[in-house]
């Protein structure tokens, strides 16, 4: 007994128009499969590139280090970047190229790095350390409205459990002083106090409420 094609299909418009259909399933299945293989290759170059640069950043971060060995690991960082737009792993790259940066005293490509690291779908408590590093930035060149404005927009993603979220409010309070608003400083102190109550920072937090109350106020 021999195997027949369907009745519908031994008209030749309507096999024609089966066999364009499994050409395109089958098209798109290479399509696909080799999109995966790209991304799949893209990945392991950008992982690869990363572990590297973070070879340089371990290297510069030792007490001996190299007088060049940060500008190695920043550049080495930078081509993370630059180089693997799509890699997964490029949050974690310009988080540590802020730092780098940060650390050399470049505050604007340190804040353009955190925020490109926030930017790239940095999750997590690297998105926390990033919005703080922002918020650093700006408070190291004396703009404490702007150091304000990004512990806040850091503070909205955090809760009283989440581990940055002391550090964030300390910074809050430390731009609202230095920017002149004492008053907006205690009452944030005196949240952190409220919300985490068993603070190892208590007393400290106590003593700068103190000092603050009693500082003349400015005319």
């Amino acid at each position: 007994m021999s195997l027949s094609l369907p009745a519908a299909l031994t008209q030749p418009g309507m096999l024609r128009r089966a066999l364009q259909v499994a050409g395109v399933v089958v098209a798109l299945g290479l399509i696909a499969i080799g999109g995966w293989a790209w991304y799949r290759s893209q990945e392991s170059r950008g992982q690869a590139a990363l572990a590297e640069a973070a070879a340089l950043v371990r290297q510069a971060s030792a007490p001996q280090a190299p007088l060049d060995a940060r500008a190695r690991a920043i550049k080495a960082l930078e081509a993370v970047v630059s180089g693997h737009p799509r890699f997964s792993g490029l949050p974690q790259a310009a988080y540590q190229l802020g730092n780098l940066r940060y650390a050399e005293g470049q505050f604007a490509a340190a804040r353009s790095a955190y925020e490109q690291a926030l930017a790239k779908g940095a999750a997590g408590s690297l998105k926390g350390l990033c919005a703080l590093g922002v918020g650093y930035t700006w408070e190291a060149e004396k703009k404490y409205a702007n150091a304000a404005t990004a512990y806040e927009a850091a503070l909205a993603a955090l809760g009283a459990k989440d581990f940055l979220y002391e550090d964030a409010l300390m910074g809050l309070a430390r731009a609202q002083d230095l920017g002149g608003k004492p008053a907006a400083a205690v009452e944030t102190y005196q949240r952190l106090l409220r919300d985490v109550p068993d603070t190892r920072r208590a007393d400290d937090l106590r003593i700068r409420v103190a000092h603050l109350k009693s500082r003349p106020a400015r005319p």
